[in-house]
């Protein structure tokens, strides 16, 4: 079991919700991409996704769609974001988790890719558009590397798909909330009879994402599980400039 599996395990032991911030990196500049990651750090963030831009981000809906696309003609690369990401080490204390997709991993190179997230700091990575049965292109790279492979568990998937998916985990569940892209609203009553069975499939941390905007939304899928992933309320919160948006969301009651 990797050490960032055991860590999140331990945390879920203790009885602590997680709160793990979505930002995009480079979108406004990758100076000010170091400073959003210590300040997230510095508000509680028990983790951070960053999402790498792309030109197809299949899974994102058009607030991430819009600052991605920015971010990318700006030049954010792969590349210039792990170098960000090096510059921080000695500094960050929370796990790093890339969300990114296939093509820009494969490109890059596979296990060039997962030796650098190691070298840097990053803990695991979530690729939405990388099928489960698909996961052998980055399994064995990521194993010798110790980057956990996080899946992405939608509301449409039996229980037999479930625990076939949950197996091969590491890191923690992603559990998709909404049957659509990010950005839309949850509703508490459809996401239940989804997490009461991963929770018996697994020991795993399962948090959950997608449509997740305000502190009662924190609130609601806390009570179904052990965590949960904003990204769009804090990415908007971060093109507005409404610090307190995001100080809201870190208030939510499941969080104290």
């Amino acid at each position: 079991m990797m050490d960032i599996t055991q860590q999140l395990i331990a945390q879920k032991e203790s009885g602590q919700k997680a709160f793990v911030p979505y930002i995009v990196a480079g979108a406004h500049g990758l100076d000010a991409l170091e400073e959003t990651i210590l300040n997230l750090q510095s508000l509680g963030a028990t983790a951070l996704e960053i999402g790498i831009p792309y030109s197809d981000p299949v899974a994102d809906g058009p607030v991430i769609r819009t600052v991605g696309g920015r971010a990318l003609q700006n030049g954010v690369t792969l590349s210039s974001v792990l170098e960000t990401v090096a510059r921080l080490s000695d500094r960050v204390r929370i796990p790093l988790f890339f969300m990114t997709y296939v093509n820009t991993i494969f490109v890059y190179g596979i296990e060039r890719f997962a030796k650098r997230c190691s070298e840097v700091g990053i803990r695991g990575v979530i690729i939405p558009d990388l099928p489960f049965e698909e996961r052998g292109l980055v399994q064995e790279a990521f194993r010798t590397y110790e980057i956990a492979n996080v899946p992405l568990v939608a509301l449409t998937s039996d229980e037999e798909r479930m625990a076939a998916i949950v197996r091969e985990a590491e890191g923690f569940i992603y559990a998709v909330t909404i049957n659509g892209v990010t950005g839309r609203q949850v509703e508490a009553s459809a996401t239940a009879d989804h997490f009461a069975t991963l929770q018996r499939l697994t020991d795993l941390p399962i948090y959950a994402g997608f449509g997740i905007t305000t502190a009662e939304d924190v609130d609601a899928m806390n009570a179904q599980a052990d965590g949960v992933i904003v990204g769009t309320a804090i990415v908007r919160a971060l093109e507005e400039g409404q610090s307190e948006a995001i100080e809201a969301l870190f208030g939510a009651k499941s969080l104290k």
